[in-house]
């Protein structure tokens, strides 16, 4: 029987939790790196019991764990991204830190999953720290909202673009080459995320913002963002077609909102 995946197709290696519902997680990211017509292999960090809307149970996975899995990713695989959500704890960061140090040229896209929605924490206080001083600076570019923008900056949620320009380059400090600071948490009619990189001004990325929604956007949008990567579109043409994306998974998924939204280019 022929091997379904080989070692010499691109695969985006995907570090983060499972979702029992299917709606966020390993489950979404795997579902959108293929939607772009590559594989993934894994590294599972917490196995979670959840609905649409509660989670109800997390188990974490031992460090050492998740660190065998990426060596057994990049042994069995040509690794040509990586993409990071739910970490858990501060010896799973040092974990990952210490596997992805031996890969420097891989692009790692990391989406700081610090809380549910509700609130309940995702990440370890004690963790916070070491993301920013140790895994952001191996990063090609981090994606938060503007929650956990505030959460790593330790600051109140940004109310205006001067907030989220001060609070980006906050992190842009730390070391990291990029930061994406995504909008839909904000208000108004669109939807825009901004892409900040040291010394260069920053981008803009517009949708018309949508009435409905969809669970694991954030999952997605850093997924297709490294799958970008890990077929050499440059940053800004990841980030563009990873929102396009998005944006149509959301507007497929918001009936409601069909008739009324203006087309995203």
């Amino acid at each position: 029987m022929a091997l379904i995946a080989t070692t010499g197709e691109p695969h985006v290696l995907v570090i983060a939790g499972s979702d029992s519902s299917g709606g966020a997680g390993i489950a979404r990211d795997i579902e959108t790196v293929a939607a772009f017509g590559l594989r993934s292999c894994v590294s599972v960090t917490a196995v979670t019991a959840q609905t649409h809307t509660a989670v109800t149970s997390v188990e974490l996975m031992p460090a050492g764990l998740v660190a065998e899995q990426i060596s057994a990713a990049f042994a069995a695989n040509r690794i040509a991204a990586v993409k990071i959500g739910m970490l858990g704890t501060a010896s799973t960061v040092a974990a990952v830190v210490s596997s992805l140090r031996a890969y420097p040229d891989t692009p790692i896209v990391l989406d700081p999953v610090l809380a549910t929605t509700s609130g309940r924490p995702l990440l370890e206080s004690d963790a916070i720290a070491r993301l920013k001083a140790d895994l952001m600076p191996l990063c090609a570019l981090l994606t938060p909202n503007l929650n956990e923008l505030a959460l790593l900056c330790d600051a109140k949620t940004a109310t205006s673009d001067d907030d989220v320009a001060w609070q980006a380059q906050e992190l842009v400090s730390c070391g990291v080459r990029a930061v994406l600071v995504k909008g839909g948490h904000a208000e108004g009619r669109q939807s825009t995320d901004i892409l900040f990189r040291p010394g260069r001004p920053p981008v803009r990325f517009d949708a018309p913002r949508l009435s409905g929604g969809a669970r694991g956007t954030g999952c997605m949008l850093a997924s297709a963002i490294a799958t970008g990567l890990a077929q050499d579109l440059s940053l800004e043409d990841s980030v563009r077609r990873a929102k396009r994306y998005v944006f149509q998974i959301i507007l497929g998924s918001a009936d409601k909102a069909r008739a009324n939204v203006a087309p995203f280019p």
